[in-house]
């Protein structure tokens, strides 16, 4: 399929459903919304840090009244918590969780965990499991429901060799080489793991991972010459625009096509919905537990 994707014309009508999406007031998650938006959903739910652009984002959309902005820092679970309150329809059909931080110094988040696995994983999958009993009883009971949650994770998953459980609240500065790119790898193997997880789970609920490609963002924009370098390297065919990289993620939350597509023997999809198979890693089952039931127990929901 390649790039060859329009969202004027592949995705299709949304109407009465209820989106929430993680990292909404710039990049891939901005653009999302504004695709999104064109097909009469019954509303949209972001969440950022930047009410002032968060507010632009709302301006520019065909129908403001059915956008609603929550101030979220995915780094600090209380304010997760707060956010998750401020959720209040009855239904939630789409689940994308979007936001994240990339290639960043050794640093902790506000409840003490290493800062790309804090922000990157245990931020949107603690919204996503306050806000999962709605997404269950969507699924469970309203008429031809197709509930789905959408991980924008990234191929760096197989920069990391595992998730290193013992040292995550830590800043694990021990990763000297190349140790902000395991961490965001960690971090990245987390989202995949995550998504496949949930599904096993909660097979009413179609999970899966979305790698958007490289994007020109403004975080790519403000990596020290090294790191352009890199991500330069691994883009051959040159960076993407945010809008592009937004295909995949509109793809897997929205196409009739994915829940043929999510097998069990995919890892996640490459732009615009090409399976990629995935390291050991991606695909084991003690892992994605372990991660499962160390975020739950850190988190501090129960599920039966």
């Amino acid at each position: 399929m390649g790039l060859q994707y329009n969202p004027d014309t592949d995705v299709p009508d949304i109407s009465g459903k209820v989106i929430i999406i993680t990292g909404g007031t710039s990049g891939i998650g901005k653009a999302a919304i504004f695709e999104l938006a064109k097909h009469n959903p019954a509303h949209i739910y972001f969440t950022g840090r930047n009410e002032k652009a968060a507010k632009e984002v709302i301006s520019q959309c065909a129908n403001p009244s059915n956008m609603t902005f929550i101030s979220c820092e995915l780094d600090n679970l209380e304010s997760i918590r707060d956010a998750a309150t401020k959720f209040q329809h009855h239904r939630l059909d789409i689940f994308i969780a979007n936001a994240g931080v990339s290639a960043i110094p050794p640093a902790l988040t506000k409840d003490g965990y290493e800062v790309q696995f804090g922000t990157n994983h245990v931020g949107n999958a603690a919204l996503l499991l306050l806000l999962l009993p709605i997404m269950l009883r969507t699924a469970n009971e309203v008429p031809g429901a197709d509930v789905r949650f959408v991980a924008i994770t990234s191929l760096g998953y197989a920069m990391a060799s595992g998730i290193e459980f013992d040292t995550l609240r830590s800043k694990q500065d021990n990763m000297l080489l190349m140790g902000r790119w395991r961490r965001y790898g960690q971090s990245k193997l987390a989202n995949v793991l995550f998504a496949r997880e949930l599904g096993k789970r909660y097979p009413k609920i179609t999970s899966l991972a979305v790698h958007p490609g490289v994007v020109g963002t403004e975080a790519v924009a403000n990596f020290g010459t090294f790191d352009k370098m890199l991500t330069l390297i691994t883009s051959p065919r040159g960076m993407l625009t945010p809008r592009e990289g937004a295909y995949n993620m509109l793809w897997a939350a929205t196409s009739p096509e994915v829940k043929e597509k999510v097998d069990g023997k995919t890892a996640l999809f490459e732009p615009v919905g090409k399976p990629h198979v995935g390291n050991a890693n991606c695909h084991s089952d003690e892992l994605s537990k372990k991660l499962w039931d160390w975020t739950v127990m850190e988190v501090g929901v129960e599920f039966k």
